[in-house]
This record gives C-alpha cells, sequence and structure tokens, in this order.
C-alpha cells in the first residue's frame, strides 16, 4: 500500500518551518514547567533538575548536556541530522531564556501545566522528529534506536524517562512528581502514537550523510 503511493522528501523550507514550530512549542511547554515547578523528561528534565538545585538558568544546563551527544549523531545519524539537531537545540536555548520575559502567568494550576505542557513538548517533538529533526540527548540515541532496531521512539523516551523522574523523588513533592509523570506520558504518548512508519508516509532519511 505504502509503495504506490508517490513519496517526496521534506523541501528546505519545510524543514525551517518544522524547526521554527516545533522548538516555539517545546520551548513554551518547558516554561510552563520551570515555572510550576514540574519535571519534563529526557535532557530537557536533567536540566530543569539541575536549575531547581542550583537555582542557575535551566538554558545553560540544556544546552551543556547536550554537547557529548552530538558525536553519536555525527557518526550514525549523518552531519545532516546533527547539523538540524544543533540549531534545534540552539533555538530552544534561546526561546527558553526569552519567553519568560514574553508571557507571564499570573496564575497558573499545575495540573493544566502538566497537560498542556506535556501537550505542547509532544507536539513540538512530534514536528521535529517527522522532519527528521532531533533534540539532543536522549532524543538522538530515541531516534537512533527506532531507526537502527525498529524500537518505537516514544516508548525509548518514556523508559529513560521514568529513570529521570525516579531521581526527582529527592527534589520534587509528591504532588508535583505525580503532575511531572502524568506529563511525561502525555508527551511520550503524542510522539509514540504519531510518529510510526506504517502510518507517516514522509520520507525523512537523508540521501546522503
Amino acid at each position: 500500500m505504502m509503495n504506490s503511493v508517490n513519496q517526496q522528501r521534506h523541501k528546505s523550507y519545510e524543514y525551517l518551518a518544522a524547526l521554527g514550530i516545533g522548538t516555539l512549542l517545546v520551548s513554551l511547554g518547558t516554561v510552563l514547567y520551570a515555572k510550576a515547578t514540574l519535571l519534563v523528561g529526557s535532557i530537557a528534565g536533567l536540566a530543569l533538575l539541575l536549575h531547581y538545585v542550583t537555582d542557575q538558568g535551566f538554558w545553560l544546563f540544556f544546552f551543556v548536556l547536550n554537547l557529548p551527544f552530538y558525536v553519536l549523531a555525527w557518526r550514525r545519524m549523518g552531519w545532516r541530522f546533527t547539523a538540524r539537531t544543533f540549531a534545534a537545540v540552539c533555538l530552544v536555548t534561546v526561546e527558553t531564556r526569552l519567553t519568560p520575559g514574553w508571557v507571564d502567568f499570573a496564575v497558573l494550576n499545575p495540573v493544566y501545566a502538566a497537560l498542556a505542557g506535556g501537550g505542547l513538548i509532544g507536539t513540538g517533538l512530534l514536528i521535529l522528529f517527522r522532519h527528521r529533526i532531533g533534540l539532543g540527548g536522549i532524543n538522538i540515541l530515541a531516534l537512533y534506536l527506532q531507526e537502527r532496531f525498529g524500537i518505537r521512539a516514544g516508548y525509548v523516551q518514556l523508559g529513560l524517562d521514568a529513570a529521570i523522574l525516579t531521581a526527582a523523588c529527592f527534589v520534587l513533592t509528591p504532588q508535583r512528581l505525580a503532575l511531572s509523570v502524568m506529563g511525561a506520558v502525555v508527551a511520550n504518548m503524542i510522539v509514540a502514537m504519531n510518529h510510526r512508519a506504517d502510518r507517516y508516509l514522509g520520507l525523512t532519511a537523508d540521501p546522503a550523510r
């Protein structure tokens, strides 16, 4: 069935649009989490955890923690993927730094923050993944495992996020931790249910590395 469909690769402007919209959604969702003192998954979760413990900027930890994973991206996923991923990480770094100055919340219900933040992050990641753009760290590992072994990226992230959330037991209150788990499930299920080769027909593989 899939072979009968005339598939086309994403065009350059489509990559740029996905890069801009995807990172914007992820950044806004992350800011919601930080405002409500919740924890998102992946490298962003580690960065938020360090932010809560040290009171240093999330954006700095997010950028630095991602640096070692570019080696895996370059060797296994190709230089195009690595370049797009580096651009996405840089955009999220800048956007999470600037968004609190653009948007302010006088009232933010933590349950709403968990659901809306998880939805925004999951949708942003889905847009990025479908255009073969990672968001560093665990996202690179998840995409590599899906392409190499067929393990769904959303499920890989869900397992690794569980480990990060377990570490958060020493930092967050039980209520905030439970809400963080709920948000992580929302974000990762969006990716797991929609980022599937048997459902999505757009070609995202690079013709050359």
